[in-house]
């Protein structure tokens, strides 16, 4: 993981975690890791992490503490809500608990994709996601202005 502390200016604030589902097999839980990567890696680079799923499902002791010290995001694709539960269970705070289903509300019809591959509709629910999530980890940490 990342430094678990981002710079705005002079202050300094914890870095979000966001926490996508492992959802394997589902294009819901593509979208949910596709949605973390876009944060992680272009939008909020500075100001927020990931980490796996299974470890904190495990008990790994850096992936407890981390939602322990850290705000969380929560990414789910179906409302068994893995992510939000896992991360609850460990003790972490939950700052925000996305689930990709909801996202479906807006779009009707949608044929997002396959397991493995997401077509247009599916990249820009992707995208909606990541916009959503990336506005929090701002309002959460003080990352960087869009």
């Amino acid at each position: 993981m990342a430094e678990s502390v981002c710079k705005a200016g002079a202050r300094s604030y914890p870095t979000a975690l966001v926490i996508p589902c492992s959802g394997i097999g589902k294009v819901h839980g593509l979208i949910a890791r596709e949605a973390t990567y876009r944060v992680v890696d272009d939008l909020e680079p500075g100001a927020s992490d990931t980490l796996c799923l299974a470890l904190l499902v495990k008990g790994d002791e850096e992936a407890v503490e981390a939602v322990r010290t850290r705000p969380c995001i929560t990414i789910d694709g179906c409302p068994k809500l893995c992510s939000y539960k896992n991360v609850q269970l460990a003790g972490g705070a939950i700052a925000e608990s996305v689930r990709v289903v909801d996202a479906f509300k807006e779009h009707k019809g949608a044929q997002p994709g396959t397991a493995t591959e997401l077509t247009e509709d599916g990249w820009t629910i992707t995208d909606e996601i990541a916009q959503q999530i990336a506005a929090r980890v701002r309002e959460t940490c003080g990352g960087k202005e869009q």
